[in-house]
C-alpha cells in the first residue's frame, strides 16, 4: 500500500489518511486479518504527527473497519461490502418509489435504490460481526463434532442451542424456561409463518398491531390471511381500552422498544395488558426485537416473564449479530408448542445444525455478552451524533425513543408530506424511511432514522442533507 502525504489537504491529514486506508480496505489492499503499521511506524513513514495517524485508526476502529488487539497491534476485521468510490455518484431513485401503497416490491425498491447514507431502520451494524469469535467457535465445534450431528437433526433445535437460549433469555429478558419450551426457527419472520395456520385453528382471525407499528411484521401478518385491526400507541404503550374495542383475541407488541415510536410500555400498561390476556382469554404476540439494546438504564423484562400460558415470545439474533445467519426462537404457551413444532418439522426439518452450534458455543462462552457490551457503546456514540445533527440541522423536530435500539424517530412541525421528505432526502443521497409507511391511521408526518450501521461523520452528514430538504420543502 503506497500513501503520499502530499495529496493530504492543509489542516485535514486525518480524513485524508482515513479515506486513503478505508480504500485500501475496500480493494483488498489491506486484507482482511491484516496487520495495519504501528502508529509511531506509519507517522514516521509519512512525515505526519503520531496523532494524525492514531486519529484516523480511531475512526476505522469506530467503522467497525478495523480492532486494536493491544500486542497483536491494529487488525482488519471487516471490509465493506462494496468498494467505496472516493466522490460517491449521484444516486438516482426509482420515480414515484414514494408515491405508491407500500407493498413489498417498494420496500424491496427501496432497498435497492443507491445512496451515500442508508438510515433505514432495524439493520445492525455488520461490519461489527465478530468473526474471529465465531471463527474460535466454529474451529471448537468442528474439532468436537460427532458424525451423528451431521444427519438430520431436531426439528425444535439442538439441545445444546436451546440450553443456551433458555439460560440467554433467564439471564438477560427475565424468562425462565426449559430448554424442551425453546422452539428454533428462521429468524421472527418464519416464527410468523409457522403461527399463521396455528392461530386460525383456534379461531383467531385477526391481530391487532400498535398503530404506528412495523409495516413488515403487518405484511407478514396479512400474507398468512389474518386481520391486522390498529390500535392507538400513546406515550404509555398501546392503548388497551382500543385494544378491547377491536374484538380481536390476538395482539402483536413490542413492549420493551415499541417500534416505531421507541415507547416503553409503563407499569400500569403493563398490567391492563395482562390484565386483558387472563380475564378476556387473550393471546400476546411479544416480538422483543431489540430489547437487549438499552442505553440509559437496563432493560426492562419480558412480559413472557410474567404470564406464560397468555404470552408467545418471539426472538432472534438478528440484531445482536446479523439477519444473515436467519437464527431465532419462539417460546410458545404450552397449548400451542406441540403445532408448532410440527409445522416447523414439516416447513424445513429444523435449521442448520451447525450455525446452531456455534452460536450456542458463543451464548454459553461469554463471547455473545462480550460483543453485545461492545455493540451498546458503538451505538451510543451513533445515537448521540444523531440526536446532536438533529438538534443542528431540524430545529423544532422531536426525536423519539432515543432511551433503546437501533433507531430514532423523528417528528417536524412543518407541513410536509413525509413521503415527500422522504422522496426529496433519496435525491440527495439519504435513504430513509417515512413514518407514515407504518401507520394505519391518520398521525403526524415523521422520518423513521436506523443509526446503528451508519458512522458518526456520516450521520452528521446524511442529517444535514435532510434538514436541506425539509428546508426546500417548506
Amino acid at each position: 500500500m503506497q500513501l503520499d502525504v502530499a495529496d493530504a489537504p492543509v489542516g485535514g491529514k486525518a480524513d485524508w489518511l482515513t479515506v486513503r486506508l478505508r480504500q485500501a480496505i475496500g480493494d483488498g489492499r489491506l486484507a482482511v486479518g491484516g496487520r495495519l503499521p504501528p502508529t509511531r511506524v506509519l507517522a514516521a513513514e509519512l512525515g505526519v504527527s503520531r496523532g494524525v495517524v492514531a486519529e484516523a485508526y480511531r475512526r476505522l476502529t469506530e467503522d467497525g473497519h478495523v480492532e486494536g488487539r493491544r500486542r497483536g497491534g491494529t487488525v482488519v476485521v471487516a471490509a465493506p461490502a462494496v468498494p467505496l468510490p472516493a466522490e460517491p455518484a449521484q444516486p438516482r431513485p426509482p420515480a414515484g418509489l414514494f408515491a405508491n401503497t407500500p407493498t413489498p416490491d417498494v420496500f424491496e425498491a427501496l432497498r435497492a435504490a443507491p445512496a451515500r447514507v442508508d438510515f433505514t431502520p432495524g439493520q445492525p451494524d455488520l461490519a461489527a460481526f465478530p468473526r474471529a469469535a465465531w471463527l474460535q467457535a466454529e474451529r471448537t465445534v468442528l474439532a468436537g463434532l460427532s458424525a451423528g450431528h451431521l444427519g438430520y437433526g431436531d426439528p425444535r433445535g439442538t439441545p445444546q442451542l436451546r440450553q443456551a437460549v433458555a439460560d440467554w433469555l433467564a439471564r438477560n429478558r427475565g424468562i425462565r424456561v426449559a430448554p424442551d419450551e425453546v422452539l428454533i426457527v428462521a429468524g421472527t419472520a418464519q416464527a410468523l409463518t409457522l403461527l399463521h395456520p396455528v392461530l386460525r385453528a383456534d379461531g383467531v382471525d385477526s391481530v391487532a398491531v400498535e398503530d404506528p407499528g412495523s409495516l413488515g411484521t403487518r405484511q407478514h401478518l396479512v400474507n398468512g390471511d389474518l386481520a391486522t385491526p390498529p390500535v392507538p400507541v400513546d406515550d404509555d404503550g398501546i392503548r388497551v381500552d382500543a385494544l378491547r374495542a377491536t374484538g380481536a383475541r390476538a395482539v402483536l407488541l413490542t413492549p420493551a422498544h415499541q417500534f416505531p415510536m421507541g415507547v416503553v410500555a409503563s407499569g400500569e400498561r403493563r398490567r391492563e395488558l395482562l390484565h386483558w390476556a387472563a380475564g378476556d382469554g387473550g393471546l400476546i404476540v411479544e416480538d422483543d426485537y431489540d430489547a437487549e439494546h438499552r442505553y440509559d438504564r437496563p432493560p426492562v423484562p419480558a412480559l413472557r416473564a410474567l404470564l406464560a400460558d397468555r404470552v408467545c415470545y418471539l426472538g432472534s439474533v438478528s440484531k445482536l449479530l446479523a439477519p444473515a445467519l436467519r437464527i431465532g426462537w419462539v417460546v410458545p404457551p404450552p397449548r400451542y408448542r406441540d403445532a408448532l413444532v410440527n409445522g416447523k418439522r414439516f416447513t424445513d426439518l429444523g435449521n442448520a445444525v451447525l450455525p446452531q452450534l456455534v452460536l450456542a458455543r458463543l451464548m454459553a462462552s461469554g463471547d455473545l455478552e462480550r460483543h453485545l457490551r461492545m455493540l451498546r457503546g458503538r451505538h451510543r456514540r451513533r445515537r448521540d451524533a444523531m440526536t446532536q445533527a438533529l438538534a443542528a440541522h431540524l430545529p423544532g423536530a422531536v426525536a423519539h425513543g432515543a432511551a433503546a435500539g437501533l433507531h430514532l424517530t423523528v417528528t417536524y412541525p412543518q407541513d410536509v408530506p413525509d413521503t415527500d421528505l422522504a422522496a426529496a432526502a433519496l435525491a440527495l443521497g439519504v435513504k430513509c424511511q417515512p413514518l407514515s409507511w407504518h401507520r394505519q391511521l391518520p398521525g403526524r408526518p415523521g422520518l423513521v432514522l436506523g443509526y446503528a450501521a451508519t458512522p458518526p461523520g456520516a450521520i452528521a452528514e446524511g442529517v444535514a442533507a435532510l434538514g436541506e430538504a425539509l428546508r426546500a420543502l417548506s
